[in-house]
């Protein structure tokens, strides 16, 4: 059994209205380090996926989650 990391940072930008640049800035890293974040191309480190939950003011595991994979 495998597990994959997903998140919901698309949505909880969509919500507030920040483009990948905006929430990248916010939180110090690179538009593209977000961007391959949210395709899964990236796993984030503990440091930056934290940063990402307090921004929005949630619990991280209301953004990343472990999906098990078949």
């Amino acid at each position: 059994m495998n597990v994959k990391l997903v998140n919901r940072i698309h949505v909880f930008r969509a919500e507030h209205r920040l483009s990948q640049s905006d929430l990248a800035n916010q939180i110090g890293v690179s538009r593209k380090t977000i961007s391959t974040i949210e395709v899964g191309k990236f796993i984030p480190s503990t440091v930056i996926a934290l940063k990402i939950a307090r921004f929005f003011k949630v619990p991280v595991e209301e953004i990343f989650w472990l999906k098990e994979e078949q």
